[in-house]
């Protein structure tokens, strides 16, 4: 199946996230984190701004039953805090094919930059996804 590369450095999405107290601690009763800090602050009331997955699989011209993530890396400017508003957006910065071992793939590298509110980038996720083209 043949593709429209999207082009490098093309926006994908752009969502608002607010990091909430009750999902950190969630999060961290989940991981058997002790630290009081994680625990103390008051539930935060939830309003999300989810991605829509499907609509940036469709436009990356993946075939989602064919995807996987090859690598995630998190890289932290500073701690995310509970009360912060973060501004999320994913760009593709690579698209390439290449022959493996159980045939053709399709690599697309994306990058999130998760902005604050005053413009700082607090953390960046640079994810891998890999496209089985099929083959052996």
């Amino acid at each position: 199946m043949s593709h429209d590369a999207p082009a490098v450095g093309m926006l994908l999405d752009e969502v608002v996230l607010d990091i909430e107290p009750g999902k950190i601690r969630e999060f961290a009763r989940a991981t058997g984190a002790l630290d009081p800090a994680h625990t103390a602050a008051e539930s935060a009331r939830a309003v999300g701004h989810l991605r829509d997955q499907q609509k940036f699989v469709e436009a990356l011209g993946l075939d989602i039953r064919r995807v996987v993530v090859g690598e995630v890396a998190w890289h932290y400017a500073r701690p995310l805090l509970a009360g912060d508003r973060l501004r999320a957006s994913r760009r593709v910065i690579a698209d390439e094919e290449r022959d493996g071992s159980s045939g053709a793939m399709r690599l697309v590298t994306l990058e999130t930059e998760l902005v604050d509110e005053s413009g700082a980038i607090a953390a960046t996720v640079r994810e891998v996804l890999i496209e089985r083209r099929g083959g052996k």
